[in-house]
Order: structure tokens, then C-alpha cells, then sequence
């Protein structure tokens, strides 16, 4: 993939999931503090494991400034601005798509770039992409959508397998990227506004 389109898309991925996290802090009323921490560890939570897990030191967001000022403004803008979007929990879960599609490709470029196995480039791809949420949602107290019945991680999984066949197909590699990450944004709309889910695992129980 060239090295600035991924750039290009680690931008957008960065601000899509600063946003939702900003976004959840304030929907939680949290203060402006809150609102920027919730809005980094969204935004470089999935990022900063994999790197440790790969032993990428120091981690990605530490070897430039572009990262955190990138955070900062988003939150801030989100922080002035958001108040104006009627649409409020839709907006969280646009940008929270957009993120889950943008950082799975990214950690499995990470992976493909290390010359790590299949398998292991979607997992790493599908760390980067929940685990900021995960972060979120815990220091949120709420439970981590990747462990509801929500199809979450599964999307990563998928869109990540179909990354790796269309690169079998001499796809250019950005047409890839872009038909991935949209794949996988879709399968979050459709399976939200479908209430598709994963299958039951406790019989007789509600939830």
C-alpha cells in the first residue's frame, strides 16, 4: 500500500474514533477533561496494544506530534460543535464505523508489513480497531460492545479476510483499502439497522 495513502487513512481513522470517543464522553456529560481523554485513549488505545504486542517501540503515537494534535483538535472541535448534531447517537455510531473500518486495515498492514501469517494480520487488525472502544467503554463503565452480541469484531474479521483475497486479485491497493473499509463499515450499518446478531450462547436468557 503507498506509504501516504496510509498515512491519509491513519488520519481519518484517528479522527473518526477521537470524535466517537468525544462524543461518548459527552453524552456521559463528562467535563472538558474528560472529554479529551476519552477522545485519545478511543483514538490510540487499539494502536498502542498492537504496537506493544509487535514490539513497535516506542509505540506509533510517541515518534510524531501529528497523532496528538490531530486528537486535540478533534476533540475540541467536537467538543464546541457537537452539541449542534441533532442526530446524536447516530453520529456516534457513524464515526465509530468509519474507525472500526479505517483501523482494522491499518493494524493488518502493520501485520503484512512484518511478514506475519494471515491470521495473525486480522488479529492484529481487529485489535486496533475495538480495542480503543473497549478502553472507552470501560473507563465509561459500560460493557465493551466487542463483548455484547453486537456484530463488532466479527466485521473487522470479515472485512480483514477480504482485504487479504482481493490482494490475490492484482486489485490496486488503494481501490482495496477503500472497498475494505467500506465493506466493513456496512456490515455495522446493515447489521444495525437489521438487528443482525451473533448467535445466542445462554439458553434462556434475555440478553
Amino acid at each position: 500500500m503507498d506509504t501516504s495513502f496510509l498515512f491519509i487513512i491513519d488520519i481519518l481513522g484517528t479522527v473518526a474514533f477521537a470524535a466517537s470517543g468525544a462524543f461518548s464522553a459527552m453524552d456521559r456529560k463528562l467535563d472538558p477533561f474528560g472529554v479529551v481523554i476519552l477522545a485519545f485513549v478511543t483514538a490510540i488505545g487499539g494502536g498502542t496494544l498492537r504496537d506493544i504486542l509487535i514490539g513497535n517501540l516506542p509505540v506509533a503515537w510517541l515518534q510524531n506530534d501529528v497523532t496528538a494534535i490531530v486528537i486535540l483538535v478533534t476533540a475540541f472541535v467536537t467538543l464546541f460543535f457537537g452539541r449542534y448534531v441533532k442526530q446524536f447517537n447516530k453520529t456516534l455510531f457513524l464515526f465509530d464505523a468509519l474507525g472500526l473500518g479505517v483501523f482494522t486495515l491499518i493494524g493488518l498492514e502493520k501485520g503484512l508489513q512484518m511478514e506475519l501469517s494471515p491470521g495473525i494480520c486480522i488479529a492484529l487488525g481487529t485489535i486496533t480497531a475495538c480495542f480503543g472502544g473497549v478502553i472507552r467503554d470501560v473507563l465509561l463503565n459500560n460493557v465493551p460492545l466487542i463483548f455484547h452480541r453486537e456484530i463488532y469484531a466479527s466485521a473487522c474479521i470479515l472485512g480483514g479476510g477480504l482485504y487479504l483475497l482481493l490482494r490475490e486479485t492484482g486489485l490496486p491497493a488503494d481501490w482495496n483499502t477503500i472497498i475494505s473499509i467500506l465493506v466493513i463499515v456496512l456490515i455495522r450499518i446493515i447489521a444495525m439497522r437489521y438487528k443482525l446478531m451473533l448467535p445466542r450462547v445462554y439458553e434462556g436468557r434475555n440478553n
